[in-house]
């Protein structure tokens, strides 16, 4: 007995849509790279359905690449998180103004001479 292939795509419908939902009206950093996850997976439901349902491995393909981007972002979101609990910043997204400290001292590559104060912008 096999799952027919329109309830693997109203689950990844539903999935994707939850994550839309979280992803527009939540205002905390992580719970909005957890719904960019959570859209991912969805797609990648869908891919491994369609690969399934057509015997071709092309879907299976697509799911490796959306995976290793997965990975990719979570590594970035992560960064950026640390970063602003290190900064003292909240994790509210309206309230992000930047990653920087105020006073980031930069190595003049351009003469090797050195450093100079970072323009705050």
């Amino acid at each position: 007995m096999s799952v027919p292939i329109s309830y693997y795509l109203v689950l990844s419908g539903i999935l994707f849509g939850l994550g839309v939902v979280a992803f527009v009206f939540k205002r905390n950093v992580i719970a909005v790279f957890m719904s960019i996850e959570l859209m991912l997976n969805a797609v990648n439901l869908a891919f491994v359905a369609f690969a399934r349902a057509h015997r071709q491995l092309d879907g299976l393909v697509f799911v490796f690449f959306v995976i290793v981007v997965a990975a990719a972002e979570a590594a970035v979101g992560l960064a950026i998180v640390i970063m602003m609990a290190q900064n003292g910043q909240p994790l509210n997204v309206e309230r992000v103004h930047s990653l920087g400290e105020g006073n980031v001292t930069l190595p003049d590559s351009n003469t090797g001479a050195e450093p100079r104060e970072a323009l705050n912008s």
